[in-house]
């Protein structure tokens, strides 16, 4: 044998202990079922796909850093993100499709970015979109935010809030000062108001040709806050000016109207004029999640409205509203400040046979999987303290010893692994008992914000 290679992971990519995965894996079952409940249908991309494809837009940042390759004649990319795999998809199976059409996507994207704490250049996304043939009610947008909500309450976060704005209040809001022809340039600067705080902006937006009056003025409308109602009475004082801008604050009114009737809590949601994403296919609203008690993280779930997902792929006009959730990066931040539950197992039993016939302990087996029970045996010929240790290690809730005295009375002796309690009793007589205590686990959150 030659020299061993030493195993390791590239840098930028996340590789989990079992106990993590299932925590990771947990995350992922929540989010689906939250999309589920909504009415998203799950759909599956490519990873690789024709650079010609992949890049039909051209240009931006995102597309530096990706992964290209050529394999014999053809000129092959990894997907950067899961929305341009969409437009593609969309387009292609227009005449299959239901429209609007609902989907979610959790899947791995690939960036070759420098990598740092937090960042990965493989790392699961997890999306939602809704698209319209032709037009799309504005009433998704306001769907949007209720589904935010209840993904992080569904996995135990409620200290968040949802950051909403539209770009066309704001490029509307440039317009009126005459600086209709920079207004992209001028989102991206707005929109790094809390990286670099006023007075750099107000640097960046001099530089770009604006006066110092307009400067001030655009400082001082971004920073309008207050209520829902009292953020939309402050911008209607605008009325009148500009078409964009009008039709910008309908849309917002009708958008924060929306989520109050979804009942999403006025706690976990403002009107904030500094959210512009920086982003050019989004035309209207925009979303822009954060932890309160954490605001240095920025943003854990972003997206917003778009008017046209396919135009490289298609004529046909798809409007469409989304979200997106960095899954890596969000399980990294959590893991690192403690606040995943650690009430994660493999399996809900460990059989443990204590004589050589193995047939009853196998039988007992079968039969709670049958019940819907996740149940190992364990088959390795040890001494109790290590078999014991084994569940314990895993973190499985339950074990059942089996030995000579169970099987002549056809019962199973079943263990409590965290109150250490201990009965001897008819398979069928267990069943329920290790079913309650599952159900009352299972409603656990995964995310446990201490204090």
């Amino acid at each position: 044998m030659g020299n061993k290679v030493t195993p390791r992971t590239l840098s930028g990519f996340m590789e989990l202990l079992p106990q993590e995965q299932l925590k990771f894996d947990k995350i992922v079952r929540t989010l689906q079922d939250v999309y589920g409940s909504y009415g998203f249908l799950p759909l599956d991309t490519p990873i690789l796909e024709s650079a010609e494809v992949l890049l039909a837009k051209g240009g931006g940042e995102t597309e530096k850093q990706i992964y290209r390759f050529e394999k014999g004649d053809t000129d092959l990319a990894m997907r950067f993100d899961l929305t341009v795999p969409l437009a593609k998809y969309v387009a292609k199976n227009y005449s299959s499709l239901t429209f609007p059409f609902k989907r979610y996507q959790i899947g791995k994207v690939y960036r070759g970015e420098r990598a740092q704490k937090g960042r990965f250049r493989e790392f699961y996304q997890a999306d939602i979109d809704i698209i319209g043939d032709t037009k799309l009610d504005i009433v998704n947008d306001a769907e949007v935010p209720s589904i935010i909500y209840n993904i992080f309450t569904s996995l135990g976060l409620d200290d968040f809030t949802i950051r909403i704005n539209n770009r066309k209040v704001l490029s509307g809001f440039f317009e009126i000062l005459d600086l209709s022809e920079n207004v992209t340039d001028i989102l991206r600067i707005v929109d790094k108001l809390e990286k670099i705080g006023s007075d750099a902006v107000a640097k960046e937006l001099e530089d770009l040709g604006a006066s110092h009056e307009q400067c001030q003025e655009i400082l001082k409308f971004i920073r309008i806050s207050g209520t829902t109602k009292d953020v939309i009475s402050q911008l209607r004082s605008y009325s009148g000016k500009n078409e964009t801008f009008d039709a910008g604050v309908d849309e917002l009114e009708a958008v924060v109207l929306g989520i109050a009737a979804f009942c999403v809590p006025e706690k976990n949601y403002k009107i904030d004029l500094c959210i512009a994403r920086g982003l050019d296919y989004y035309t209207g609203t925009v979303y822009e999640t954060t932890f309160n008690k954490h605001p240095e993280i920025g943003s854990i779930c972003s997206g917003g409205r778009y008017d046209n997902l396919a135009e490289y792929y298609t004529d046909k006009k798809l409007p469409g509203v989304g979200i997106s959730i960095g899954l890596t990066r969000l399980f990294y931040i959590l893991s690192t400040m403690g606040y995943l539950s650690d009430t994660t197992a493999g399996a809900d039993v460990l059989v443990i046979p204590m004589t050589q016939d193995l047939s009853y302990a196998i039988g007992t087996a079968t039969a709670m999987r049958h019940e819907g029970i996740r149940t190992q045996i364990y088959f390795e010929q040890k001494k109790f303290k290590h078999k014991i240790g084994y569940a314990d290690k895993l973190g499985i809730p339950f074990a059942a010893f089996i030995g000579e005295d169970e099987i002549a009375q056809g019962k199973v002796t079943l263990k409590n692994m965290s109150t250490g309690d201990q009965v001897t009793q008819p398979l069928e007589e267990l069943i329920p008992v290790i079913r309650h205590q599952l159900d009352q686990s299972r409603g656990e959150k995964i995310i446990i914000v201490r204090d």
